[in-house]
């Protein structure tokens, strides 16, 4: 027994010198063991109340986690938690700013030990977010206690049934989105995501739907972030396509931008830039935007199109940050309907060109008027909201009626003052040279307009080809015009001024003058023969315009064989003529009637006859005479020819 006790207690020896040697093995199997216990057994939710706590102290607002959270420990950890909540500010429509009924993300554990902060993927399921900035210009993302430092590295975020809302009741904004992460394409991509929604935007109801691409490329600002959006606001639609950079901060635009609607007036409610009516419109062109010294400016460059019957393309700009948005456009158009138009003088395109269903009735409404000058009224506060500085020019002119080549405008508007300087017309080979200045910043507005004339071939002025065949001359004159009106046909009402024209040497068909003096026997003669040409010595008219009328000082017509000498006036107020020409032939004629020759009528019926009282008159003393001894009667249709030369020395008869 005592030869084998020693060999046993040196056994025992060599087990409690291993335990002492390695004590540090027993104390790494203790901590595994316990980690696995704690990470089988721990509750997780312990964490919510410092969770809840810091992010309350960070944002200033309540933070809650009402469901469970959970940690599945790895490399890469996954933490889910449910029913976040995140209070909105105390004067906020909804009473939560943020919610997602399941958060789910990845975490690496080895990056973090570095201090990075790298999440590889996000899972939102029914997100919420409402943002809303009140009439005092408080925003409820602006939180009390900003977080600062950078967002960590996501890497694919997946959004479920996500929902997006802003509200701006000062400018009546409000706005409704579903979001939802569209399937992975090829290339292994970030999914997209879809949205559609729409609401309130200036007060004006809109929807909004299309795709733009995962939200996790807005971490790049140096990476272009591709959307595709359609907008539909009433008749007016749009469509942006392209990328913007660094969207968090919306500072690059680069978008195809294209537009179309009913009228071009319909974007001052949605966009503040105030245009007249329009027919319907359709516009493709480049949206990018850039800001300097506190303004923006928002460009739609290389745009083309068409508005109503008219090609149009070029330039334009919106500046906001000033006491008022600034337009800036450079238009051309290669055929402008002169129709289209109308909407500037307060007028309304034919129905029977392209127009919209409000014009259109408005153009019924205009044809079936006795009055020509259109008295729509000009919305103040439209010329007051906004300053322009746009040039239009127009290669081509299509209007049946008008003799028109060419147009070249320059409006100019500031705090309320419009000035069209200049705004020319080429008008039957020559040109019509105008400024007109508007002041909106009186009530009524107060309008004046300058314009000289010169160089209108008398042949295009002419009603039919047969009248304006051999014609030659050319035509000048001045108008100066002040008037107080909302409406062009107001302005006129109460204008003063002076209106003059003239025109030089010349010829016209001796036919039109021997018709216009009822010479029997000469336009007999012309018609059975061959016309031949008078030549004009000289024409003009000088009209004065008080309150609205135009009188007559001085009125002529002087050819080789008659001078019209004429009187009366034109109410631009009632829109009315009254004119008289007294014809005076220069030569001796049998079989004439001649008479005085009454313009009359309004400015959209108007009339051109001879007195028949004083041709009655002659008619009845030739019967007379005629009775007493027939060839007697020849007496009362005999013209001596009393017409002299005038001295044509008016300014225009040159």
């Amino acid at each position: 027994m005592n030869a084998s006790a020693p060999r046993q207690t040196g056994r025992g020896t060599a087990r409690s010198s291993a335990r002492v040697r390695h004590p540090w093995l027993i104390a790494l199997g203790t901590l595994v063991l316990g980690v696995l216990v704690v990470v089988l057994l721990w509750d997780w939710n312990w964490f919510k109340g410092p969770i809840e706590r810091r992010v309350s102290a960070q944002t200033g607002r309540e933070f809650r986690i009402d469901g469970d959270l959970d940690v599945d420990l790895g490399s890469t950890s996954t933490i889910t938690a449910g029913g976040l909540r995140l209070a909105n500010a105390a004067w906020a429509r909804e009473p939560q700013m943020a919610r997602v009924d399941r958060l789910r993300f990845d975490l690496r554990l080895w990056p973090l030990l570095r201090g990075e902060l790298q999440i590889p993927r996000v899972a939102l399921v029914r997100p919420v977010l409402h943002l809303q900035r009140n009439p005092k210009g408080l925003r409820n993302w602006d939180f009390g206690k900003p977080g600062g430092g950078e967002l960590p590295a996501f890497r694919n975020i997946h959004i479920a049934q996500g929902q997006f809302g802003f509200y701006d009741p000062a400018r009546k904004t409000d706005i409704r989105l579903t979001l939802d992460s569209q399937p992975r394409g090829k290339g292994n991509g970030e999914p997209p995501i879809s949205l559609e929604g729409g609401g309130q935007w200036s007060g004006n109801t809109f929807t909004l739907s299309g795709t733009a691409e995962s939200p996790l490329e807005l971490r790049n600002a140096r990476r272009p972030y591709r959307i595709d959006l359609r907008a539909a606001a009433g008749a007016t639609r749009a469509r942006a396509r392209g990328t913007l950079l660094d969207p968090l901060r919306l500072r690059d635009f680069d978008l195809e931008l294209a537009l179309r609607g009913k009228n071009l007036a319909d974007l001052y409610p949605l966009i503040g830039v105030v245009t007249p009516d329009t027919p319907p419109f359709s516009l493709d062109g480049r949206l990018t935007r850039d800001i300097t010294a506190g303004r923006t400016t928002w460009h739609y460059d290389g745009f083309s199109g068409k508005v109503g019957d008219s090609d149009l393309r070029g330039d334009a700009a919106v500046t906001t940050g000033g006491p008022r948005p600034l337009l800036k456009a450079d238009l051309q158009s290669r055929r402008l309907d002169l129709d289209d138009l109308a909407g500037f003088l307060g007028g309304a395109p034919q129905a029977n060109e392209s127009t919209n269903p409000e014009l259109a009735a408005r153009a019924a409404e205009q044809a079936a008027r006795a009055r020509v000058l259109p008295d729509k009224p000009y919305e103040l506060e439209r010329l007051r909201a906004m300053d322009a500085d746009v040039r239009l020019r127009a290669h081509r002119i299509n209007a049946p009626s008008l003799p028109l080549d060419d147009m070249e405008a320059h409006l100019l508007l500031d705090d309320g003052l419009l000035r069209l300087a200049p705004l020319n017309f080429g008008v039957a080979g020559g040109d019509i040279r105008a400024t007109i200045r508007m002041d909106a910043r009186r009530t009524p507005i107060h309008t004046r307009a300058d314009a000289s004339v010169r160089g209108l071939a008398l042949a295009q002025l002419l009603p039919t080809p047969a009248a304006a065949q051999d014609a030659i001359g050319r035509i000048g004159g001045s108008l100066a015009l002040t008037g107080n009106g909302n409406s062009v046909a107001r302005m006129l009402a109460s204008a003063d001024g002076e209106v003059a024209i003239g025109m030089g040497s010349g010829r016209i068909s001796n036919l039109v003058m021997e018709l216009a003096g009822l010479d029997v026997q000469e336009s007999l003669k012309f018609l059975l023969t061959k016309d031949r040409r008078v030549p004009i010595r000289c024409a003009w008219g000088d009209f004065a315009v008080a309150g609205g009328m135009m009188t007559a000082r001085s009125l002529a017509f002087d050819t080789t064989d008659t001078i019209l000498i004429g009187e009366g006036r034109i109410s631009l107020r009632d829109e009315t003529l009254d004119l008289k020409l007294r014809p005076r032939p220069k030569d001796r004629s049998l079989f004439v009637f001649r008479a005085p020759l009454l313009v009359g009528g309004s400015f959209r019926d108007p009339s051109f006859r001879p007195d028949l009282a004083r041709v009655g008159l002659r008619a009845a003393l030739a019967l007379a005479l005629a009775n007493i001894a027939p060839p007697a009667a020849l007496l009362a249709t005999f013209e001596p020819g009393p017409g002299k030369d005038s001295d044509c020395g008016g300014r225009y008869a040159r």
